[in-house]
């Protein structure tokens, strides 16, 4: 066979193979590849569910405005600041406040009032009148104050228990020092603490309502137009908006009917510095668990000294309320009487153990 032939048979067989591989690709007895999509087939017939309800309309704001607006105070303060040369002047700091009785009792910020040499008040029908302070607490940031009149419109007090995250809420006050004015928001979180130059404040408010200098010490109001807040503090910080704080009305209370009737505020006392327990401070420490208030100090003598806990030990239960964090502790602690007895559940090590103390009052340092 000559060279020329076996080349044309070469080529043949080589394309036969070819053509036999693509036509086994396309043969009706190979498997088509698996697919591990779960998906449904199309549906040309589906649409988004009917909606059960419209959408809930914004509520009528100018009404709550107008029952509370008459309430809300312009609280001026007076101070003696220095320059930085040590050169001291007269400066004047706007706030706000709110009627609570018809007889002249104002309630609004301790730091609103505090160091203040002259404090002035102007109504909402524009008189103006000078203020005395009855009392101050700068553990809550409120104060009472008063002006000699009668006759006040004044505003109800609501109960900040039946808030919810994602109500309505308008703060009203003196922003600025401009004047009266409203901003609505709504409840953003409940519970909050926030550390305010140092001083940590619990129970708050957290709300979208606009808040500006000037605005503390006025009202938050749900749309019953009930106060369920005073104003005290916001988050300034060029990536944060809408922020703002307030403490709550069931937290002020209490306070404010101990400033008028006594003057000034008394705490029940434990003796401790406390910090959280977390998952991942349980994990760190190797604490046998993950939440409660952590003991870091402890003060010799005091009623947790006297009662048998040491740093370390994690509390977890105080009287009848769970302790999750710091914040639980101080609320439990602060809503206790004092010479009360409380039973103590605290863990320490491996070990659960119970003790009970007597709290007494703060000291005043």
């Amino acid at each position: 066979m000559s060279k020329k032939y076996i080349l044309v048979l070469v080529i043949l067989i080589v394309v036969g193979l070819s053509v036999g591989i693509w036509a086994l690709s396309l043969s009706p007895t190979s498997s088509p590849p698996q697919s591990n999509s779960t998906a449904q087939p199309t549906n040309p017939s589906w649409t988004f569910p009917l909606q059960n309800e419209p959408a809930t309309p914004l509520p009528d704001f100018p009404p709550v405005v107008a029952k509370v607006m008459p309430s809300v105070v312009s609280v001026t303060t007076e101070i003696v600041a220095s320059d930085i040369f040590g050169r001291q002047y007269t400066d004047y700091v706007s706030g706000s406040g709110i009627l609570i009785d018809n007889n002249g009792y104002i309630a609004t910020n301790n730091h609103v009032v505090e160091d203040a040499q002259g404090i002035y008040v102007e109504l909402a029908d524009g008189r103006t009148f000078s203020a005395d302070i009855v009392g101050a607490d700068s553990l809550s940031d409120l104060a009472v104050i008063k002006i000699d009149a009668t006759e006040l419109p004044y505003a109800y007090w609501g109960d900040s228990s039946l808030l919810s995250v994602g109500e309505w809420v308008l703060a009203i006050g003196n922003a600025l020092g401009e004047g009266i004015t409203a901003t609505e928001g709504i409840v953003s979180r409940l519970n909050v603490s926030v550390n305010a130059g140092g001083n940590v404040l619990y129970g708050l408010i957290q709300t979208t309502a606009a808040i500006n200098p000037g605005n503390s010490g006025g009202p938050l109001v749900n749309m019953s137009g009930d106060v369920v807040g005073i104003t005290s503090v916001k988050i300034v910080a060029s990536e944060v908006e809408g922020m703002g704080y307030a403490i709550s009305s069931n937290e002020a209370k209490p306070i404010i009917q101990n400033l008028i009737r006594y003057g000034r505020v008394t705490y029940p006392w434990l003796g401790v510095k406390v910090g959280t327990v977390t998952p991942l401070l349980a994990a760190s420490e190797n604490l046998s668990v993950d939440r409660g208030a952590i003991i870091r100090e402890i003060v010799a003598g005091s009623p947790a000294y006297d009662a048998g806990l040491r740093l370390d030990d994690v509390i977890i239960h105080f009287g009848d309320k769970e302790i999750s964090n710091v914040a639980d502790l101080v609320q439990a602690i602060r809503s206790s009487g004092i010479d009360e007895e409380v039973e103590i559940v605290f863990v320490r090590g491996e070990d659960t153990r119970t003790t009970s103390v007597r709290l007494v009052e703060r000291p005043s340092s």
